[in-house]
C-alpha cells in the first residue's frame, strides 16, 4: 500500500498551498475522528475529463452496473470480439 500523510480535519490549518506542495510526494487524507472524510492527491498526469468522469455519480453508477453484470453474467474472450467484429489475427491498427 502506498504511503499517505493522514491529518485530522482540526489541525489542518496551514494554507492549502502548502499540502498541495506535498502531493508529489504522498497524498494527503483528512480524518474526522480517525475517519477519512477527504483526500488531497496529485492530478498532475490526469486530464479534465478523467477528473470529472471519476467524481460524476450518473458515470460512477454506469460503472458499477457494468461491474455488476460482468460478475453476473462473465465476459467474452478476445478470440471471440475479434470474431465478432470479423477481425483476422494478422490484423494490426496503426
Amino acid at each position: 500500500m502506498p504511503h499517505m500523510k493522514t491529518l485530522e480535519l482540526v489541525q489542518a490549518t496551514a494554507p492549502l498551498v502548502e499540502y498541495a506542495q506535498q502531493l508529489s510526494r504522498e497524498p494527503v487524507i483528512l480524518t474526522v475522528d480517525g475517519k477519512p472524510v477527504a483526500a488531497l492527491m496529485s492530478i498532475e498526469d490526469t486530464d479534465w475529463e478523467t477528473v470529472a468522469l471519476s467524481t460524476h455519480p450518473q458515470f460512477l453508477a454506469l460503472i458499477e452496473r457494468s461491474r455488476a453484470r460482468q460478475r453476473a453474467e462473465g465476459g467474452i474472450s478476445s478470440t471471440e470480439m475479434r470474431r465478432r467484429l470479423r477481425l483476422d489475427k494478422t490484423t494490426h491498427s496503426k
